[in-house]
């Protein structure tokens, strides 16, 4: 069993490295600024240093606003009566973002606030303290041993990210951090090297796969946010690649990890197995525990002869799917669709396998068209365009007479043309 007997101390001063912090207040930045303006996203990161949101990037005074409410509310910074304007708004520089950042950090934050999804599709928070973090941090750290640089395919302002590309550098020594999400994976492949950690989700790994790659020695990958298909990590593993999985989301942090698909995932060594399928209890720092609900079902193997316990997810509680790494909710997208004023009725599903990684839209129209919905479609794709996030967008449209269904009659599935898939 990994030895977590160090986790009962917060990180010193991860902030204080300038390249971390800047890239985390950028990421959490530009994603502020991307649900303020839905189907006009921002240039994503990296940022320079230097960029004037106002001068750059266009921000009016309720964005500003908007992203100087979202930098205090993840970090935990107080500002007293009138300081956010002061330290922020006045100063609309990210620079200067990123030193009134750094200032409250060391005035001693001890929490961090992760945004994710709830199950009505509105932000949820998700609050944790470093030292729950750390020691989450420091187990990944025994799991892990010798990595001298990290590539990351996911922001640091997600607490994936933040596990891995702020707060492991920190307990491993890493200075360099590289961000691959600028250029597709075919352009990284030839720079990875012995000791190299890849961070990315399994949709960046798909992508990666098809390019039939060989790894050399000592290049390890983790995947996270969504499930690796058993085939994916089986074709990895074969091209040289050692993969770490890791279960989990941001309510709880990491829970689980494992090594190969078709296998179980085991637990980390602070969680422990409760009567509720649906909920673990956390052993904290201080030796105190806290019971956390969960996301999935789980299914529970005998105990090991070490005491370790291994499970398998079970199916979703909250009915949330997972897009490109993001928790997206088809019954919220089917609800915005039916707001259309030319949908009578819609249904969203994630494609199944062998149709690909995105959601798909059955739509039963108010008026049946002539040109076998190409013209409503367009609009739907504007519409959502307008109001959802890329990942929340259906990526195959099915047009008919009336949704679905079996004989029992319970909702079915469809089949989507093989040109729609995506």
């Amino acid at each position: 069993m990994i030895d977590d007997s160090m986790n009962d101390s917060s990180p010193t001063a991860w902030w204080a490295h300038h390249p971390t912090l800047l890239r985390l207040v950028s990421d959490l930045l530009a994603a502020e600024l991307a649900h303020a303006r839905p189907g006009r996203p921002p240039a994503p990161p990296p940022w320079p240093a230097g960029l004037d949101f106002v001068r750059d990037l266009g921000a009016d005074s309720l964005e500003l606003l908007g992203m100087g409410t979202a930098l205090a509310e993840a970090l935990h910074l107080r500002f007293h009566d009138g300081e956010l304007d002061a330290r922020l708004l006045a100063r609309p520089v990210l620079e200067e973002w990123v030193a009134a950042a750094r200032a409250g950090l060391a005035a001693g934050a001890q929490a961090i606030t992760f945004r994710t999804s709830g199950s009505a599709g509105t932000p949820k928070r998700c609050t944790h303290t470093l030292a729950t973090l750390w020691q989450e941090t420091r187990v990944l750290a025994g799991l892990l041993p010798g990595r001298r640089r990290i590539l990351s395919a996911v922001p640091a302002h997600h607490i994936y990210g933040f596990l891995f590309t702020v707060l492991l550098p920190h307990a491993q020594e890493i200075n360099e951090v590289i961000d691959l999400r600028a250029a597709s994976p075919a352009a990284w492949l030839d720079m990875l090297r012995p000791g190299d950690l890849v961070v990315a989700h399994p949709g960046w790994w798909e992508a990666l796969a098809r390019l039939r790659p060989a790894f050399a020695a000592d290049i390890t990958g983790v995947s996270s946010t969504a499930p690796c298909p058993d085939a994916l990590a089986d074709e990895l593993a074969a091209a040289g690649l050692r993969l770490l999985q890791v279960y989990g989301s941001s309510e709880t942090a990491g829970v689980g990890w494992r090594e190969r698909g078709g296998v179980r995932f085991k637990l980390f060594p602070y969680w422990e197995e409760t009567e509720d399928a649906s909920a673990l209890l956390r052993r904290l720092p201080d030796g105190s525990q806290v019971r956390y609900s969960l996301q999935d079902k789980l299914e529970w193997a005998e105990p090991e002869e070490d005491g370790a316990r291994r499970f398998s997810p079970a199916g979703r509680i909250d009915a949330a799917v997972q897009v490109g790494g993001t928790n997206v909710f088809p019954a919220y997208v089917a609800e915005v669709l039916r707001m259309h004023p030319a949908v009578a009725d819609a249904a969203v599903r994630l494609m199944r396998a062998d149709e690909g990684r995105r959601l798909k839209a059955y739509i039963v129209p108010c008026i049946p068209a002539d040109d076998g919905g190409a013209g409503l479609r367009a609009d739907l794709a504007a519409w959502l365009g307008a109001r959802l996030a890329p990942a929340e967008r259906p990526a195959a449209w099915t047009f008919g007479s009336r949704l679905p269904r079996q004989a029992s009659g319970k909702p079915a599935d469809w089949i989507i043309d093989s040109d729609e898939a995506g």
